[in-house]
């Protein structure tokens, strides 16, 4: 389980703040994504490696694994990311065309339909950081999401079709 969520909420705190960012050596390549969790002074920190994979999917992936160590539904959340192919897909409304459309010729299709079934959940709000800056949150996400593309512990990203 990821939070106390009964604890959190009798202290009014209503709004998650998640960093994320993906990482791709080669791209395709090896591969990792970093997220930190936030609520209140509570802070959480997830990092995975992947053999073969790309830093879109891992971007993406970043998103998804943050979403789902939530055991509560309704939250107001937002999600802080260097990637622009996450933030437009979103805020744009973009993965509401392709869902209607079945993802068709989508890259990533198998990623985005679990994104979008954790976003129902919530209400999200994606705000986009530049990258490799002077955002604290974002760079150690890079740090998480490199060391775990570099690390010994690395699954089959079983999605990625290379």
């Amino acid at each position: 389980m990821f939070f106390d969520f009964q604890l959190l909420t009798s202290k009014k705190l209503s709004q998650l703040i998640i960093y994320t960012d993906g990482a791709a050596r080669g791209n395709p390549g090896r591969g990792g994504y970093g997220a930190v969790l936030h609520w209140g002074t509570i802070i959480k920190e997830i990092s995975q490696g992947y053999k073969h994979t790309t830093n879109n999917r891992m971007e993406l992936m970043a998103v998804i694994a943050a979403l789902k160590l939530l055991t509560r539904d309704g939250l107001d959340i937002t999600v802080y990311t260097d990637s622009a192919y996450v933030v437009n897909s979103v805020e744009k409304k973009w993965v509401h065309g392709w869902e209607k459309k079945g993802y068709a010729g989508k890259k990533n299709a198998d990623l985005w339909q679990e994104f979008m079934k954790l976003n129902k959940k919530n209400r999200i709000k994606f705000v986009w950081v530049k990258g490799h800056a002077d955002n604290k949150w974002n760079n150690r996400c890079d740090e998480l999401a490199t060391a775990a593309a570099d690390g010994g512990r690395l699954l089959e990203d079983v999605g990625y079709e290379g």
